[in-house]
């Protein structure tokens, strides 16, 4: 039995005073400094006209993030952006397209002496932490959550990381990453806020926007008038969400955001609608790994509650259903190779477009043969085994 629920959003429209944060004028900085970066190109945006075609959209673009440095998921432009700011205000220097080799110099190596960052992940983020951190000439922490693939393990220790998997869930991870950064003085750079913590997770949002202005560029002079925005702590949604509102503002996209149904800490939270986060505990054991994660990221849920029309709890089916769809394209369409949590919007969108039971989401999303459809597939294939398992069902 497929799982598919959702909540409407009535708060849609309402005056969001967070949006600057992820504002086209930051996503230019972002990109200013990214540009600067070893490796640095932007990711392809791929226009699947035969799957719109055959769903009734008149376009479906994804954003193949399995491009981005190397690294097979998106998350290194929001680390990699957040550690520049934090080490730039150290020095009092510029955050621009020098940046990145001033930091990496011998010179600021012996100013700033090696610093420690850590993090909590459930793969992609600690990777692009792990990464950012070997490039600039600094060490790495990275704690992850039961239940993790050893080959998401394997490949931040193969950027130098001390990383090791823990017997309790990602939020956990995070409470350690933090007292731990306290205890021995190290850096926290997580993609979540908290009261108190807020100028590290926003630099790894505004980080991202580098993403969502390669995406609007790309796609010129056309615009999209939806957005299928998955979400763990949310960090990515809204920060995508929040840039392309305020890139559009006279005619903002329609946005949906999608989470697994045994980590929906988002649906729940607008399900409610009682002024408060809620939160999933315990085990959160969908193969959407990066997505499992219980608590909001404070600042992004600021953007999204004014932003989304709908949020989405959907089962691992909706996944691998769009695994396989960018997996084994449509004569016509290129083939993309997307993870757990990369895939689940295509899943999604193709469910809203044919299942029956679905149709009065389709009509208050407005989706029909005008509309014009973005997805992101945040990772390639970082569980290699599951994907070819995946791929191999029907």
């Amino acid at each position: 039995m497929s799982i598919f629920k959702y909540a409407v959003n009535p708060h849609e429209g309402e005056p969001c005073p967070t949006l600057s944060l992820t504002s086209p004028a930051q996503g230019k900085k972002a990109a200013r400094f990214h540009s600067g970066m070893e490796g640095y190109k932007p990711t392809p945006l791929v226009s699947l006209d035969a799957l719109a075609s055959q769903l009734g959209l008149g376009k479906l673009w994804i954003k193949d993030e399995s491009h981005r440095f190397g690294l097979n998921a998106f998350k290194a432009l929001g680390g990699s952006y957040a550690m520049a700011k934090y080490l730039c205000r150290r020095l009092d220097i510029p955050l621009d397209e020098k940046a990145f080799d001033i930091l990496r110099s011998q010179d600021t190596l012996a100013k700033l002496g090696q610093i420690t960052f850590v993090t909590a992940t459930d793969g992609n983020h600690g990777r692009g932490v792990a990464w950012s951190a070997r490039l600039l000439g600094h060490k790495a922490v990275v704690y992850m959550p039961a239940g993790t693939a050893a080959e998401r393990l394997e490949n931040i220790r193969a950027q130098g990381a001390q990383a090791d998997i823990m017997d309790f869930n990602y939020d956990d991870c995070v409470r350690l990453a933090s007292r731990m950064a306290d205890e021995q003085g190290w850096v926290l750079v997580q993609d979540t806020a908290w009261e108190g913590y807020e100028d590290i997770p926003t630099g790894i949002m505004q980080g991202y926007c580098t993403m969502a202005g390669e995406a609007a560029e790309q796609m010129a002079p056309l615009s999209p008038t939806h957005l299928f925005l998955q979400a763990g702590v949310g960090s990515m949604a809204g920060a995508v969400a929040g840039y392309f509102a305020a890139r559009f503002e006279d005619a903002p996209p329609v946005t949906v955001v999608v989470e697994p149904d045994r980590a929906d800490c988002h649906y729940r939270t607008a399900l409610a609608d009682d002024g408060k986060l809620h939160f999933v505990t315990g085990d959160m054991n969908s193969m959407m790994a990066g997505l499992c994660c219980g608590e909001p990221c404070t600042i992004s849920w600021e953007i999204l509650k004014c932003r989304a029309r709908a949020f989405v709890s959907c089962g691992d089916e909706y996944s691998a259903r769009g695994m396989r769809l960018l997996g084994r394209p449509l004569a016509g369409d290129e083939k993309i190779i997307s993870g757990e949590s990369g895939a689940v919007t295509a899943g999604v969108i193709h469910g809203i477009m044919t299942e029956p039971a679905l149709a009065e989401l389709k009509a208050t999303l407005g989706l029909d043969e005008s509309s014009r459809v973005l997805l992101i597939s945040t990772e390639g294939d970082t569980d290699r085994e599951n994907y070819r398992k995946i791929l191999a069902g029907d």
